[in-house]
């Protein structure tokens, strides 16, 4: 289970990519950034291409770009996509809208190895992947086969899955979060009234005992 390829790019020109296996993933994700040049809104895709998947996050004109297998799921790869592209833009912030090809890939491709191992291989990446992921799910993901990119050129189909279920999800578990809440308030104001109740019927007592003279109650029994 691992990431293999890293790739940032603005528009079609490449600014940075690293790869730590042999295939032609490089020359799969051009392909990959031509296709994205027909879409207009920034989201995040996936396509997949033998027992490997590149995932792709795409936001306001750059698009970070990744290749991982079939093993790490997505919910892995598009962690490093956002950690990525947040060291992207903070490291060069407005230089980027103007850099030639390649013009970071000195300095950052051994940023994007680095991440690259982190999220392969550190158990911790997960489990912290998981709790950011829960409430912030990619918004569609379209899934086709890489390989009709390179067999039939322009023919690539792209297949939209709307993330409807992630959405009916974090409904629910706000609703079990309300249910939950409720539930706590209401044994708190039970808790409270028992005590409350508990209070008075102990100063009841000690209102008895001196107006019946005793412990007992015994002139007040008679």
């Amino acid at each position: 289970m691992g990431i293999f390829y890293g790739m940032v790019a603005r528009g079609q020109v490449v600014l940075a990519e690293f790869s730590a296996t042999q295939m032609i993933a490089s020359t799969i994700a051009r392909q990959i950034l031509e296709k994205m040049n027909e879409a207009k809104n920034d989201n995040n895709y996936s396509f997949s291409h033998d027992h490997y998947i590149f995932h792709v996050k795409r936001t306001d004109g750059l698009t970070v770009l990744c290749m991982a297998d079939d093993a790490s799921g997505r919910r892995i790869p598009f962690a490093f996509l956002e950690d990525i592209h947040h060291k992207f833009v903070k490291t060069y912030g407005r230089a980027i809208h103007s850099a030639s090809a390649y013009a970071m890939n000195d300095e950052f491709s051994r940023v994007l190895s680095q991440q690259m191992d982190h999220f392969s291989n550190d158990p911790n990446a997960d489990r912290l992947n998981r709790l950011k992921g829960e409430m912030s799910q990619v918004r569609g993901v379209m899934i086709d086969n890489i390989e009709k990119v390179l067999e039939r050129g322009d023919r690539l189909a792209l297949l939209v899955e709307k993330t409807g279920t992630m959405q009916g999800n974090s409904l629910r578990f706000k609703r079990q979060a309300r249910r939950y809440k409720n539930a706590m308030w209401w044994r708190d104001c039970k808790f409270m009234a028992t005590l409350i109740l508990l209070l008075l019927l102990i100063i009841l007592y000690v209102l008895l005992t001196f107006v019946c003279h005793g412990f007992f109650l015994s002139s007040c029994l008679q």
